[in-house]
């Protein structure tokens, strides 16, 4: 039996050990693939502390396939890859489905590559689900962390005008409109055909608010399981046939064509129309530094963190 390094859940701050584990065997539609760096998105670094002891980590991953799915799906043995799987991608081994799976080229690094995945693919899904984007007016809320930076980026390349709400525009406004955003504000105002929520809370509200007749708001963060979310009834009854969509990427992936849509998102790194949203970058045993920095919010896009691939 071979054995790798992997991240564990565990009780003791900050909620993750490095463990010596067996190799993973692999289902016959998962190919095996050598981790080379993995981004952290907050949603999961919350999760730890409430993770069972010894529990598998981590969402998104950049690697190489080692041994392909013995189904014959999916990219060969060789091919540098990003993916996403529920749990373990934190680990220098993982078993990853075949279809959660695309190749990454040459001129794309680890680092961009590996922020893709959950960030990437939350914003697409969100903005499709929106429908045909030009010219319709996009709210994205928390527009400065990596869903947002992502979501603003992508409704201003399908032709949308987009609204960025930040807590400090002096601050964002440069970069934001830089990734296409024609207005940068702390406050939001007017009505919008779309709103991306990230913040949840109090912003989510204003969203609701301010949706325009036939809109959608959808929903990506809630603080709290007891958070409560307050509006005035008048201002969403005054949008007829407006709608509010639970989102959680979990429960959307098997409707998505994964492999496609984050080959899409890797295509627009490698031509130069998207930027990464890299804030910090890492090896893997700073980890614990990565999830303070996350939790403290002293990082408002992607930590990417290397992996030293196993001696095999």
């Amino acid at each position: 039996m071979m054995f790798v390094l992997a991240l564990r859940a565990t009780e003791v701050a900050p909620h993750v050990a490095m463990v010596q584990v067996a190799d993973p065997v692999p289902l016959p539609n998962e190919a095996l693939v050598g981790v080379r760096a993995f981004s952290l998105n907050r949603g999961e670094v919350l999760d730890l502390i409430n993770a069972a002891e010894g529990a598998l980590v981590g969402w998104d991953l950049v690697g190489i396939v080692e041994h392909a799915a013995a189904d014959g799906t999916g990219p060969p043995a060789g091919a540098r890859v990003v993916g996403i799987i529920r749990r373990g991608a934190w680990a220098e081994l993982v078993a990853v489905p075949a279809s959660q799976l695309a190749v990454v080229p040459a001129t794309v690094s680890d680092v961009d590559a590996a922020t893709l995945p959950t960030a990437g693919l939350t914003a697409l899904r969100s903005l499709e689900l929106g429908g045909l984007m030009l010219a319709k007016r996009v709210l994205v809320t928390g527009a400065t962390g990596g869903v947002g930076r992502y979501a603003v980026q992508l409704a201003a390349l399908a032709g949308a005008v987009v609204t960025a709400l930040v807590r400090d525009v002096g601050t964002s406004l440069a970069s934001l409109q830089h990734l296409g955003a024609t207005h940068v504000v702390e406050r939001v105002a007017d009505e919008f055909d779309l709103v991306v929520d990230a913040v949840g809370g109090s912003t989510f509200a204003a969203g609701i608010e301010h949706v325009a007749p036939r809109g959608l708001i959808v929903n990506l963060a809630t603080g709290s399981p007891d958070e409560v979310v307050s509006f005035r009834a008048a201002h969403f009854d005054r949008a007829p046939g407006a709608r509010i969509y639970t989102f959680n990427l979990n429960d959307e992936l098997p409707g998505m064509n994964v492999t496609s849509d984050l080959a899409r998102l890797v295509r627009l790194l490698e031509q130069r129309k998207l930027a990464a949203p890299v804030e910090f970058e890492a090896p893997w045993q700073d980890v614990g530094r990565a999830i303070d920095r996350l939790l403290g919010r002293r990082i408002s896009g992607k930590a990417v963190l290397h992996v030293r691939g196993p001696d095999r």
